[in-house]
């Protein structure tokens, strides 16, 4: 039903951006691909995939609760990278099981913006499903720019 290729991106809640950053880019050596700081998201190049961190203190880090530590949680969100992606099978498919499919949208993934849906575990945690960028970024097409 679901052919899932990775994981495309995962999406953190952070309390101190300038440590994520360091500890990221300067110990892990990822690079950062696209920063919003309208909606505080910063997005970091990890191989073909994307940590995206989303400050707490920013619109979206908001909208998660609690500060990460020992009562909120740090996970927005990850996201499979599907495909193919057939909405209206992939929708059908999941209902049949009891799950409910949030509406499909377009979003940014590692790949470049294309289709997407949401869905909720039985653990509580939000799980994106991500289909084919409609054009590929320039960076993501070389995994290997993220070393520079």
């Amino acid at each position: 039903m679901i052919h899932i290729r990775g994981i495309d991106h995962l999406v953190l809640r952070v309390a101190d951006l300038d440590a994520m950053l360091q500890f990221y880019c300067g110990a892990l050596g990822c690079s950062i691909e696209r920063r919003n700081d309208d909606i505080g998201l910063v997005q970091l190049r990890a191989g073909r995939s994307l940590i995206d961190l989303v400050p707490v203190s920013g619109r979206l880090g908001q909208a998660g609760g609690a500060a990460p530590g020992r009562e909120g949680r740090n996970l927005d969100h990850f996201c499979l990278r599907v495909e193919p992606f057939d909405e209206p099978a992939i929708r059908a498919g999941l209902s049949r099981l009891g799950i409910a499919v949030g509406p499909l949208a377009t979003r940014n993934g590692a790949q470049g913006e294309g289709p997407s849906l949401y869905i909720i575990d039985p653990e509580g945690n939000a799980v994106e499903l991500k289909g084919p960028a409609h054009a590929p970024s320039r960076r993501a097409a070389d995994p290997g720019a993220a070393a520079g």
